[in-house]
């Protein structure tokens, strides 16, 4: 099966007081949300994951909140791949640098939830 592709610019956010963070591809609405265990898949009209919420961020990412108030730059890509009429597999990479204490730490975390959902197969990559 053919794998649709897209690139879009992003936005990044936390939420300090809940210790969520929060990425997203600009222009992209998402219309229905897909959880799991500490992360919620935002997936838009087409079937592409454009966004990704992860619930105790901190805790999840080894991160302190502080450092993750800033996060300058940082790259999601988001694959997936249709198992069968209604599985998928998705493999999600965040990419991004923090800094602590003056240094400057990368973190390179991957999430490969398999999905009850009937996603095509796709490929988004959003940055800053």
């Amino acid at each position: 099966m053919e794998r649709k592709r897209i690139k879009g610019k992003g936005e990044a956010d936390y939420d300090f007081k809940n210790d969520i963070l929060f990425f997203k591809t600009k222009n992209r609405e998402y219309v229905k949300s897909v959880e799991l265990d500490n992360v919620v898949l935002d997936i838009d009209k087409e079937g592409f994951i454009a966004g990704i919420q992860i619930f105790e961020a901190s805790k999840f990412l080894r991160l302190g909140k502080i450092a993750l108030r800033d996060i300058p730059t940082w790259q999601f890509d988001a694959k997936v791949d249709r198992i069968s009429k209604d599985v998928a597999k998705a493999e999600i990479r965040l990419m991004f640098n923090v800094r602590v204490r003056n240094r400057i730490i990368e973190k390179n975390p991957i999430i490969m939830p398999q999905l009850n959902e009937p996603l095509p197969n796709s490929e988004l990559i959003c940055k800053t």
